[in-house]
């Protein structure tokens, strides 16, 4: 062999798992971000149909319980069909559930194509297929890796919070609804020119590659449903979730509360998406290096950070507090998943893998739904967000509990 093919060949073992990452990237942060941004279209919705905020509210519910049904459904097709159906079924639900949202005018019709089509699109093409082909692709260094996709979360709302705000000023909210649906369109048509069959092997010198695109040894998801550390990071994923989105879908319309404009309370917003798409990566390098339960505790002191000066801001509105919450509260937000998924990656790997991942994001699709209904609700009962914040915490800190209370997630070596 000659120094110009293997050198050809040395950058091509680079670039092909690179190119799938920033692909796995794009996906993620495209479809999560744009569901994500839904706490930017909850006042132009309540304004524009004259609903309260627990109904608006129970619409970005629905999508979060449907994007946890979802992440269960991606797994197990993805074990089953592939990659290439996860990618076409998702970008065609997305396609449909965008296009149709501008031209609805009732709540349960929200239900269904905003919310159901929008989360099991958003399950399809996200962080559970991500995690199956990255850890495919990826051997060493994968919780860096897998943390690059996952942080797709924050990324995708920094870009399209302020777009959908700066949309939404200029054409109205249903035409900025039907702007996404062309995105997810395009991102259909590129899916069809996608090699996936040699996708869905992975490296030919990675451990967890496939073959034919299937997976073999490992455990089955009902073998799974069996452990005590699959329902660690079922209500790791479910008791987080409540805390986080319970906060992060009143967020906009909080700092509108109490003075903020809504483009100071928009971009804060997307500057916390920022932050937590850096916060995932770091979170990521830093649980290859350390004890992932450490690493996670840090996250979490973040996050109880974050939301003691959301708090205060209500008293004392200065861009130092405000600044302080973003910081925090941006930089945590999410940076529980990548842990959570290169363990999974490591303990569940083989057959079942997606499919065991897909039912434990269940379990943050249903805390999320609670989170963000009850955060609603309780302003709806109070008329403020204090009772809010104080229930956001508690959750949390359970969600940090179970880091340390489940031996396997705690034990398990980087």
């Amino acid at each position: 062999m000659s120094i110009a093919n293997h050198n050809n060949k040395i950058l091509l073992s680079v670039l092909i798992p690179i190119s799938i990452l920033i692909y796995c990237l794009m996906m993620t942060a495209l479809s999560r971000g744009m569901g994500e941004s839904f706490g930017v279209f909850l006042l132009p919705l309540s304004s524009h149909f004259s609903w309260d905020r627990a109904s608006v509210a129970s619409i970005y519910s629905f999508y979060m319980v449907s994007l946890g049904l979802g992440s269960l459904i991606s797994g197990v097709l993805f074990d089953r069909y592939g990659p290439k159906f996860n990618y076409m079924f998702g970008m065609g639900l997305l396609t449909i559930a965008y296009g149709l949202s501008g031209y609805l005018n009732s709540i349960w019709q929200f239900y269904i194509i905003l919310s159901l089509f929008g989360g099991i699109g958003a399950a399809m093409v996200g962080v559970i297929p991500a995690q199956s082909l990255i850890s495919r692709w990826f051997d060493k260094n994968l919780g860096s890796a897998l943390s690059v996709a996952y942080a797709g979360q924050g990324l995708g709302v920094l870009i399209l919070a302020p777009i959908s705000q700066l949309s939404i000023d200029k054409y109205g909210w249903q035409i900025s609804y039907n702007h996404a649906a062309i995105v997810f369109l395009l991102l259909f048509l590129l899916a069809l020119l996608l090699p996936w069959k040699f996708i869905a092997n992975g490296s030919a010198n990675n451990p967890r590659k496939a073959i034919n695109g299937k997976m073999s040894g490992g455990i089955s998801l009902s073998d799974a449903l069996k452990t005590k550390v699959f329902w660690g990071f079922f209500f790791i994923f479910g008791f987080t979730a409540i805390g986080i989105f319970g906060i992060s879908l009143q967020v906009v319309a909080y700092l509108i509360y109490i003075g903020f404009s809504e483009v100071e309370a928009a971009f804060s917003f997307g500057i916390a998406g920022m932050l937590s798409f850096a916060g995932m990566a770091i979170t990521g390098f830093a649980a290859d290096r350390w004890p992932r339960h450490i690493v996670a505790s840090v996250s979490y002191g973040l996050s109880f950070i974050g939301i003691i000066f959301l708090a205060l801001l209500q008293i004392y509105p200065s861009k130092l507090f405000l600044f302080i919450f973003i910081l925090g509260f941006g930089l945590s937000a999410g940076a529980r998943g990548p842990i959570i998924t290169t363990l999974m990656a490591k303990i569940f790997s083989g057959k079942g893998l997606a499919s065991i991942y897909g039912a434990s994001n269940l379990g943050q699709g249903l805390g999320a739904a609670i989170g963000a209904f009850l955060a609603g609700l309780l302003f709806d009962l109070t008329g403020d967000y204090n009772s809010g914040f104080i229930f956001c915490s508690v959750f949390t800190f359970l969600g940090a509990l179970l880091f340390w209370m489940v031996p396997q997630i705690r034990n398990t070596k980087n």
